[in-house]
């Protein structure tokens, strides 16, 4: 897979994207993650990306130029299954978009910042929209690191232990059961018997109970 961005601010996403399981993923040549500066494709020596908006109110836009020019040029070099914005008002970024992503080739993120982008930007370019939630976020990089977060650990070969994806919450739309590792005791905090019996059955059936508790107790609307 090829993950393209588009940012004005860059140093917001390499900390991120070089760590951790993305980094693995990099490292085996199973995904390749490319941040371009939308400071590059502007024309004036100060490099500016934003601007005052139409019909007044406080805030500035992201101007559509160094958008357009950015991904005409990266379109010329590749094809994109995707090309997303990450936006409040986007459609809510859930467990089952994440699949979906994840088995697309080429997908190239857009990085709003301030009061967001030139409208005609989204009208002429992207073809999704996507939010992690309902809530206002300074710009666009955090939740685009969030989604591919999402996306490369789904890819076959990342983690070291594919099973381990299909115990993810939200992969059946339950939450994840409750996890304990050594020592059995600690301070007097017992791991529960079951987890210690062997009896695979017994446990696989526990866990499946703390699933359905845990969904029911955290988000009532989903079973």
């Amino acid at each position: 897979m090829r993950i393209d961005i588009i940012t004005g601010f860059p140093n917001l996403l390499r900390g991120p994207l070089s760590e951790s399981i993305l980094r693995q993923a990099k490292q085996k040549n199973l995904v390749k993650i490319r941040i371009h500066n939308l400071r590059k494709y502007t024309h004036d020596r100060h490099k500016t990306i934003d601007d005052t908006p139409y019909g007044g109110g406080a805030g500035m836009v992201l101007k559509p130029e160094p958008f357009f020019e950015c991904v005409e040029a990266l379109k010329t070099k590749q094809t994109y299954d995707d090309i997303i914005y990450l936006t409040a008002d986007g459609e809510l970024f859930t467990q089952t978009i994440a699949n979906e992503l994840s088995l697309k080739n080429n997908l190239l993120f857009l990085c709003g910042h301030y009061k967001g982008i030139d409208n005609r930007v989204r009208e002429s370019l992207v073809t999704r929209e996507i939010s992690i939630g309902d809530y206002v976020l300074t710009g666009g990089e955090i939740a685009a690191a969030v989604v591919i977060d999402a996306i490369v650990r789904l890819l076959p070969g990342v983690l070291g232990d594919g099973e381990s994806l299909l115990d993810d919450s939200f992969q059946d739309q339950l939450l994840g059961y409750p996890t304990y590792t050594k020592p059995a005791e600690y301070k007097g905090l017992r791991v529960p018997d079951v987890l210690l019996s062997g009896n695979h059955k017994a446990i696989a059936e526990w866990r499946q109970k703390q699933r359905i508790l845990r969904t029911k107790l955290r988000r009532k609307s989903s079973i």
